[in-house]
């Protein structure tokens, strides 16, 4: 209801209605707000609970914000309608963290010189104090051209030896972009889900005409000189004791069928966090032309230790000594798989059939997750004898509960499959009771590859298997920047701008994101 505060009722009866309504109308908008706060709250509660991973918490994002919208608007409108001194700080922007290492600017806003004067003794007030506020601001991007200038030196006298510095060398010789330009097109690409025609079309609204075709060159120039450190990352991921494995598809366009084709990016990951290793977190992502399993036994050549992964027959065939494509000698690694995996396999059955069965099965492992929720962030001997003490029997009676299950129900039932599936991978689902480093899931892994088909839905395809081999590489060293807490395009810039100069291979390690974030902070 709109106030006019000059028109208010002097007639103390009208004045108390007005008051009333006014208080009415205050609780239907704030019972709404709270109305959606509740509807939020559940949301996040399916998306965050134990059985997150059956919804998709891209879409349900959506759904967020809209609501998020929704109840800022019946703050805003209820702030609109309050005194400006009763106006309250919204708990979204308490909860907002701003980094100290942000520049601050500073701005005054003072009195009027007349209102300094005391209008009783005709004295200067003198300041008591102040209210401070730190807001988050921003300056749009902006391009600017950056001149090169090298004045040459020479002798009047004898007119030899004319002296220069020499030119810097480029991620693009004698090319248009900066390295810090070129950074951003990365980053654009293959971490905010901006393909090439739609950064074009931003520098366009800025009187930059620059075609796509230009941009997929700077891309390509700088994966040339990525490349190296790609695989120094990749090196050092396979001198791990343990790393998780994924793949995902990547359709890639096959110009001569006039569609795409289905490829993938298979991505290898280090966490040691869980239990203090010394290793830090990486990720690598690997494009291959398929899912056989011949690629991964390339990929993980002279990698000894524990795989994790979710139950791909692939990953299977890499310990087992068969005749066929792909097959070989067994390499020297032990699968551990994925209660995840079993996990949404017993949700989805129970979604579907409300199978009471299925419900205990998520009750058992819901158990098991809860001791492992408490054990996060200790030593790997300390992990293993919680497990001995208290998840090794929780999992030794599961498995005599789903052998029970398995004799008295139909054999094709999807039931049975499920609990087939269970005691086929048996073996490596508890290869986490006897090592302490070992998680229950691969969901480490997973959470890496879930920005590449964040990517994936806005860029449709790759161009090109080198354009595959191209998204591998500079993701895998963007996925790496942000598990180790560095920002992707300082670290990208400061990157190119060092390895085009001459850099020693030898020195490559030295650029690879922890120990730049090292070197960065002192």
């Amino acid at each position: 209801m709109p106030l006019d505060l000059d028109a208010l009722p002097t007639d103390p009866a009208d004045l108390r209605r007005l008051v009333l309504a006014l208080a009415e109308e205050r609780d239907v908008e704030k019972d709404r707000a709270d109305r959606l706060e509740h509807l939020l709250v559940q949301l996040k509660r399916l998306m965050f609970g134990r059985r997150s991973e059956k919804l998709d918490p891209d879409q349900l994002a959506l759904a967020f914000e809209d609501l998020e919208q929704s109840i800022a608007a019946v703050h805003a409108e209820m702030d609109a309608a309050a005194p400006v001194e009763r106006r309250r700080r919204r708990t979204g922007d308490e909860r907002a963290s701003l980094p100290k290492t942000l520049p601050e600017i500073e701005r005054v806003i003072d009195v009027a010189p007349e209102d300094k004067v005391c209008p009783c003794c005709k004295g200067e007030r003198h300041v008591i104090g102040e209210d401070v506020s730190r807001r988050l601001d921003v300056v749009p991007v902006q391009y600017r051209i950056l001149v090169t200038r090298r004045p040459r030196y020479g002798c009047r006298t004898c007119e030899t030896g004319v002296v220069q510095a020499p030119a810097p060398d480029h991620v693009v010789a004698g090319g248009l972009p900066t390295e810090a330009l070129i950074a951003q097109v990365l980053v654009g690409k293959y971490a905010d889900g901006l393909p090439l025609y739609r950064q074009a079309r931003i520098l366009a609204r800025q009187g930059i005409e620059i075609d796509r075709s230009v941009l997929a060159g700077w891309v390509g120039h700088a994966c040339w000189w990525l490349k190296p450190l790609y695989d120094r990352l990749r090196l050092h991921l396979l001198s791990s004791a343990k790393l998780y494995a994924d793949e995902t598809r990547l359709p890639v366009l096959d110009p001569g069928r006039g569609r795409t084709k289905t490829c993938q990016l298979w991505a290898y990951a280090r966490d040691d966090r869980p239990w203090g290793g010394g290793d830090p977190p990486a990720a690598a992502y690997v494009y291959a032309a398929g899912r056989a399993a011949d690629h991964a036994r390339d990929h993980l050549g002279g990698f000894a230790g524990i795989l994790q992964v979710d139950g791909y027959a692939a990953y299977k065939s890499l310990v087992t000594a068969k005749a066929g494509k792909g097959a070989g000698t067994p390499l020297p690694i032990t699968l551990a798989f994925c209660w995840s995996h079993l996990r949404r396999k017993f949700y989805e059955l129970h979604v579907k059939q409300g199978s009471p069965v299925a419900a205990e099965a998520l009750r058992r492992i819901a158990e098991l997750y809860r001791i492992e929720s408490e054990i996060r962030g200790r030593a790997p001997e300390e992990r293993q004898a919680a497990r001995d003490e208290r998840t090794r029997p929780l999992v030794e009676s599961m498995r005599t509960w789903i052998d029970a299950q398995l004799a008295r129900v139909s054999g094709k039932a999807p039931l049975a499959e499920i609990l087939r599936y269970a005691v086929n991978h048996w073996a490596g689902l508890c290869v986490f009771l006897d090592d302490g480093r070992v998680e229950m899931d691969s969901n480490a892994v997973e959470r890496c590859i879930r920005p590449v088909t964040l990517v994936r839905k806005n860029s449709l395809f790759a161009g090109s298997d080198g354009g595959g081999d191209h998204w591998a590489i500079v993701a895998s060293l963007i996925e790496t920047a942000k598990l180790n807490g560095v920002e992707p395009f300082a670290y990208l810039k400061s990157v190119l701008e060092t390895i085009v100069m001459d850099y020693p291979a030898s020195r490559l390690d030295e650029l690879l994101p922890w120990n730049w974030k090292t070197a960065v902070n002192g």
